[in-house]
């Protein structure tokens, strides 16, 4: 990987420091260099096309609009980086021992794209001078024939949880725990006793799974700081008797926290847990039980733990331990939560979450999606729920004709929104609960949590062809929350941009009819696709982004926007380049913004 430091940037684009070395100040810097960007742009824009292909001059457009966003004032107050104060000190030699290898790469990068010369090799086309008609569709018909080969090939990198080798591994896995834990196949089908055997302790685990030695004290040492995690006998079948292979890396990745997760999380132990309230939930929580950002949609938590714990939950400030007995909401708090959704008849959908609402009973469950099921003005029902990938048994046929039982076509409809990370999870088990639902009318819809072992080429791409496959919507494609005790999971806001663009695009459309989306603390969903939903407002000294997240209410009412900082491309690429990665396949990601 090329190495960037002041001297390669001041070396390779000595024009941009030189129309500075003269400038008495930062405001003088600021004004030369928005002129100069300007300029160079409407240059490139005034070119004939045979000097200058479309895909660099819109990367020159694109890269010219994110230098002078990290040149305005505004970026700078509500950011607190000057970036021309950066590119002034390093134009007048001073020394700045704060700027790390990334905020040059990024620097590098975008001047890169600025000069027309993007780091990334763009293909020549196929089609070109006066081919027209049939001869022109063939051709373009034997390219698009080798955009589908190419991407085959990366989905094929990525094994299923329904293939015959995995199918293989995970049946001698089941009988190695069945073994362990003194069990049988009706046992193991009875999802009743996945709840009693639910391994909670390092020991468990050990014993029913391979950990590798980092992995084992991490666990041990969250245990002894009673940092919640948790794992189905069922889901623990999924994890590899060899995790060197990596096939099951998204998997462990959820389910066994790092040592840095729990370096984190132990900060907390004596503090305040809302601390960790990143979604600031406790703001928008008008009665207990009740979360409300939307004007039409609200969140029901009538049980805060799960079965199976997530590593990056959202809610791990309030989650419980894993079927803790204190996890479900007493039947006054819950009687007055259902209360104010009656007297707000704004209200048309509720969110069933939590916790994972179908962990608990049927006798429970049914009362509390009943008593939703009356409120007149409630004309849909989502569940949010982990179960047909953590305890896909849990979804019995009492279950599931109860659910489709709540449906009143043209009046209410009945949602499960699961949350499938990667096609290691799409079993047998899987597709069968999943086929229960559907058979029943319940429509099934996956949210992806864009994480960094879910993230390499086409690995969403895989998932979303698979789901489809199974009869599961792609939903949501959430960007990793900035919150610090789960950094090892985050990717930059570039590659989930990149990955919509040039790998989620080339799939059928009900394949990719997910939207990528950054939960604004507060106020809810934030679509990244479009460039009026947010702002580049700085690169900080590490070389992590800085973005401005506009509010989805912002032509509505007046509302503050959230400023919030991604992570160093260079530190995600050198993560992916250490799992084997080929650099070259993400080579255009230093230019989405």
């Amino acid at each position: 990987m090329q190495r960037y430091t002041a001297t390669y940037v001041r070396d390779k684009f000595p024009w941009i420091f030189q129309c500075i070395q003269n400038s008495s100040d930062v405001e003088e810097t600021r004004e030369i260099l928005y002129k100069k960007v300007t300029d160079i742009q409407y240059t490139f824009s005034s070119k004939n096309y045979e000097d200058i292909s479309a895909t660099q001059s819109i990367i020159v457009r694109d890269c010219a609009r994110a230098f002078r966003s990290l040149l305005a004032k505004r970026s700078e107050e509500i950011s607190g980086i000057s970036f021309p104060k950066i590119l002034h000190d390093i134009a007048h030699g001073v020394i700045r021992d704060d700027l790390q290898e990334g905020f040059f790469a990024e620097l590098a990068h975008l001047l890169h794209g600025l000069s027309g010369s993007p780091q990334f090799t763009i293909k020549t086309p196929s089609l070109c001078g006066d081919i027209k008609g049939r001869e022109a569709a063939v051709i373009r018909s034997q390219e698009l024939d080798e955009i589908s080969t190419t991407m085959d090939a990366y989905i094929s990198r990525y094994e299923t949880g329904l293939s015959e080798q995995a199918v293989e591994r995970r049946i001698s896995r089941k009988a190695h725990i069945l073994r362990t834990l003194g069990a049988d196949d009706a046992q193991w089908n009875d999802w009743h006793w996945h709840m009693q055997n639910i391994l909670k302790t390092p020991d468990d685990i050990k014993k029913c799974a391979t950990l590798l030695p980092d992995e084992e004290s991490a666990l041990r040492m969250a245990y002894h700081n009673t940092i919640p995690f948790a794992i189905t006998p069922y889901y623990a079948s999924l994890l590899d008797d060899d995790p060197q292979a990596q096939r099951d890396l998204a998997v462990r990745a959820q389910v066994i926290p790092g040592m840095e997760y729990v370096q984190e999380m132990r900060k907390y132990a004596q503090g305040d847990a809302q601390s960790l309230d990143f979604m600031r939930e406790a703001d928008t929580s008008p009665v207990d039980c009740i979360t409300r950002r939307y004007p039409r949609v609200v969140i029901l938590k009538p049980f805060n733990t799960c079965p199976q714990i997530c590593v990056y939950c959202q809610r791990n400030w309030e989650i419980k331990p894993a079927m803790a007995p204190n996890a479900m909401a007493r039947k006054d708090v819950l009687d007055r939560a259902l209360q104010w959704i009656r007297t707000h008849p704004a209200i048309k959908e509720v969110l069933v979450t939590g916790g994972d609402p179908l962990a608990l009973g049927d006798s429970v469950l049914m009362r509390i999606l009943q008593a939703v099921a009356a409120i007149d003005h409630v004309e849909c029902i989502r569940i949010g729920t982990r179960i047909p990938v953590t305890l896909p048994m849990r979804i019995t046929d009492d279950l599931a004709r109860f659910l489709g039982s709540l449906r009143q076509p043209g009046r209410r409809e009945v949602c499960v929104m699961t949350h499938v990370e990667h096609v290691a999870e799409v079993t047998p088990e899987f597709v069968a609960a999943v086929n229960r639902l559907k058979t029943n009318g319940v429509s099934v819809y996956n949210q992806l949590v864009y994480t960094f072992y879910v993230s390499r080429k086409f690995e969403a791409a895989a998932l979303r062809t698979l789901l489809r496959k199974c009869g599961v919507d792609p939903y949501y494609t959430f960007v990793m929350k900035g919150k610090k005790e789960t950094d090892a999971f985050r990717v930059p806001m570039a590659r989930i941009l990149q990955e919509q663009q040039e790998e989620a695009r080339l799939l059928p459309g009900l394949h990719r009819t997910d939207a990528p989306v950054f939960n604004v603390p507060g106020l809810g969903k934030n679509y990244v696709r479009a460039l009026q939903n947010r702002d580049l407002v700085a690169i900080k000294e590490d070389g992590a982004r800085v973005y401005e997240f506009h509010p989805w209410e912002k032509n509505i009412v007046e509302r503050e926007s959230y400023v919030g900082e991604d992570i160093p491309i260079l530190e995600y690429l050198a993560k992916l380049q250490a799992l084997g990665e080929n650099l070259q396949d993400y080579a255009s990601i230093w230019y989405y913004y």
